[in-house]
């Protein structure tokens, strides 16, 4: 596998959502203690990443929060698990824990599968400006 800092989070997404891109670029304005890097499910760090856990593409196609070592979160666990860690209003997500995760995915596959109708999509994966290229693995 390929070496990807094992002292960050990594969020995997799907790099040609418009979506996606911008939750991303959201997590960026809001991780202030720096503790996420981003990989696309497309780019080969995020293949690697997908087998090692061994998920299918096929059945989770979205974000995933890895913690090497440690565990990965899926679909809505993994979108409620990142805005947990920021500060001020986003503590308000703490709530969302009271829902059962078969409700919180169901929302949240009815979000994905139609991300691309509603948002649109890109012909290929954003790339990162100079400054924010570190925050991003191959």
């Amino acid at each position: 596998m390929t070496d990807f800092p094992t002292e960050k989070k990594i969020i995997l997404f799907d790099g040609v959502c418009n979506l996606c891109n911008n939750a991303v670029q959201t997590v960026i304005k809001y991780d202030t203690k720096n503790q996420y890097v981003f990989t696309s499910l497309q780019s080969e760090t995020g293949k690697q990443i997908l087998q090692h856990l061994k998920i299918d593409t096929e059945k989770v196609d979205s974000i995933i929060l890895y913690i090497p070592s440690i565990a990965y979160y899926i679909k809505s666990s993994a979108a409620i698990k990142i805005m947990n860690s920021f500060s001020g209003a986003w503590k308000l997500t703490h709530a969302l824990w009271i829902f059962p995760t078969s409700f919180r995915d169901f929302i949240y596959d009815f979000i994905a599968k139609n991300r691309y109708k509603w948002f649109g999509k890109k012909k290929e994966c954003m790339l990162p400006t100079p400054n924010l290229k570190s925050k991003f693995l191959p």
